[in-house]
């Protein structure tokens, strides 16, 4: 047996776990709590500070369905960043893409960056992405780039897909 396989074995079995404390405390989203305990476990290194709160109340509600009535855990390996940061990433794609033209096809600048406003999701594993592509649109959550199959935004409807970064409007839709 993997490691994944027996990581994801024992997250679901915490949240079984946690669940009748879930239960006490939070009584009607019993299952949701359970969810988030065992999923922050799972992916210690994750941070959901500085999400925007409704980009964080949806990723956390598919998440929860995903886990509860799939089994199909979702990571996050990026949401929110700030400015500086997204200026670093941005600068170090121009560098090793060689133009500005080239990074755009994977990074932004911050001033157009969805991260930077709290509203986008890099999710982790394949197969969580896979199920957020399927069943994000009932959490206003949708893949926006052909090239990033991990990427995810809150957008009040779907919005219509780009190839990459780089191709999608300077003026959102989102």
């Amino acid at each position: 047996m993997t490691r994944t396989i027996l990581l994801e074995l024992a997250t679901k079995a915490l949240a079984r776990v946690f669940l009748p404390v879930a239960k006490v405390r939070y009584r009607r989203d019993a299952r949701h709590h359970a969810a988030q305990w065992a999923l922050r476990l799972r992916f210690p290194r994750e941070s959901l500070a500085g999400l925007h709160p409704a980009t964080k109340a949806a990723f956390e509600a598919a998440r929860a369905e995903a886990f509860w009535r799939d089994g199909q855990l979702i990571g996050l390996t990026s949401g929110h960043r700030d400015a500086a940061e997204q200026y670093r990433l941005y600068k170090e794609a121009v560098r090793s893409a060689g133009s500005h033209q080239e990074a755009r096809k994977w990074v932004l600048p911050p001033h157009e960056s969805s991260h930077v406003q709290g509203t986008a999701l890099d999710v982790r594993p394949c197969e969580g992405a896979a199920w957020l592509e399927r069943n994000g649109d009932r959490y206003h959550l949708y893949r926006r780039y052909d090239n990033e199959p991990w990427h995810f935004e809150l957008c009040a409807a779907r919005p219509a897909r780009q190839p990459h970064p780089g191709a999608a409007p300077l003026r959102r839709s989102c």
